[in-house]
């Protein structure tokens, strides 16, 4: 006699009449069911094949992609250049038909200034060429393709002349400057910083000067000779204050840096050709590398006491990583890297 048939036995024995010939039938079936599931489940678990003793492993790496965002905005568009354009030449002509009392009170130091420069380039415009805007012509405003006018440094640097090229109270022209025909310091306004710096011409890859407008990354040389983001084997510590000891160890203690956040922003994992025997039994076939992000704030990388072998560094920005790393490690990493 089964499980399953006692135990119905036994609720019928023990309820007399009031269990129906059907639900007999039911408990029956479900028990004996149940009884057959826990019998296959002893004899499957004799079957378990003895676990390996020797089991594979990976090297567990943490790696730092260190940064330096851009400094300054990025180049315009054209389309937003000349819209740009357009809307600051549209506020002027718009403000031609009131009367300059509008602006400056009559027979004050602005009004003189203005009649007198307004003599002088015939034009209230200051930095896109002339434009009389009550005379038969008024209407042939366009600028055409290729104009000075419309570049934004020709623009930069009339606006500068015309702060620089002040007048004397009383509306006559100030000597703006000395007998050797420079300008006197007292008039002259600092030009903005250029946009393309030395380290962009001579392309120095080492330096953070270059390329202002995008992100910059740390690549380091192995002792391999492979490109990589500086990486060091984890030891017994949290990946936030291992990517602060890797780059100390990588990089000197001259730099400024800050580790963003206590998790990856992604891994990388590297598939040895043949395992590696360690001391604790394991076979390593492989190192796996966890990425924390960080951000330089000052200074610079500098390998001389470098405790990783390193030897060579340089500061690329994302489209130049590409050419530079292996290109299993670049599929892995590209989507970590900002596209500006």
């Amino acid at each position: 006699m089964n499980t399953g048939q006692q135990t119905t036995r036994r609720l019928a024995a023990g309820a007399g009449r009031s269990v129906c010939r059907s639900c007999k039938d039911t408990l029956s079936r479900k028990y004996a069911s149940a009884a057959a599931a826990a019998v296959q489940t002893d004899d499957s678990s004799q079957h378990i094949p003895p676990v390996s003793q020797t089991q594979d492993s990976f090297r567990i790496n943490t790696g730092v992609v260190l940064s330096r965002p851009p400094q300054i905005t990025r180049d315009l568009h054209p389309l937003e250049s000349a819209f740009f354009l357009y809307q600051r030449r549209l506020n002027e002509r718009t403000a031609l038909p009131f009367t300059r009392y509008f602006y400056y009170k009559k027979r004050t130091t602005a009004d003189l200034e203005w009649k007198r420069k307004i003599k002088e380039r015939l034009t209230p415009a200051r930095d896109i060429g002339r434009y009389k805007g009550y005379g038969d012509e008024a209407w042939n405003d366009e600028l055409l393709v290729g104009a000075k006018e419309s570049d934004i440094h020709h623009q930069v640097e009339k606006l500068i002349e015309d702060a620089e090229d002040t007048g004397s109270p009383d509306g006559d022209v100030a000597p703006a400057s000395n007998a050797s025909g420079t300008k006197k310091e007292a008039d002259k306004i600092e030009r903005p910083m250029p946009r393309i710096t030395e380290a962009d011409l001579k392309n120095d890859v080492k330096s953070l000067s270059r390329q202002l407008q995008r992100t910059l990354y740390l690549l380091v040389k192995d002792k391999e000779g492979r490109w990589i983001f500086p990486q060091d084997t984890f030891g017994k510590e949290t990946l936030h204050n291992a990517a602060g000891r890797i780059l100390v160890d990588s990089c000197g203690v001259n730099m400024n840096t800050w580790v963003v956040g206590n998790a990856p922003i992604g891994h990388y994992q590297r598939d040895y050709l043949d395992a590696l025997k360690t001391a604790s039994g394991f076979n390593e076939v492989g190192a796996k590398t966890f990425f924390m992000k960080a951000r330089i704030m000052a200074g610079q990388a500098n390998l001389k006491d470098n405790k990783l072998g390193l030897t060579d560094f340089k500061w690329l920005v994302k489209d130049e990583i590409k050419n530079e790393v292996d290109r299993h490690y670049w599929h892995s990493v590209k989507n970590m890297l900002a596209e500006r």
